[in-house]
């Protein structure tokens, strides 16, 4: 996963060789909670303030995501795979952009 900035100034979030499992509602959320290790990819995010960029495109391959303009990355300490329907994270990951 890595952050992109277009030639326009604008962002995306870009996840390269994602494979992760499948579920129903799955969103993409940057938030500012901290990822919590262990559990093999389960139950490792707990939801703070966030930022949901919108319905996971796939659960596996490459896919972007825009970030919205004016989003302030440094607000947001990580990404998740989050399942609104059981509010429970799927994978998380530290944002370092």
């Amino acid at each position: 996963m890595r952050i992109l900035e277009l030639p326009d100034g604008s962002r995306i979030l870009r996840f390269e060789g994602l494979d992760t499992s499948d579920g129903p509602d799955l969103r993409v959320w940057l938030s500012n909670a901290p990822v919590v290790e262990g559990f093999a990819g389960w139950y490792v995010f707990d939801d703070g303030a966030y930022l949901d960029l919108g319905a996971l495109k796939a659960n596996k391959g490459d896919q972007n995501y825009e970030i919205p303009a004016g989003t302030v990355l440094s607000d947001y300490g990580s990404v998740s795979i989050w399942c609104a329907r059981f509010a429970v994270s799927f994978a998380a990951a530290e944002l370092n952009p």
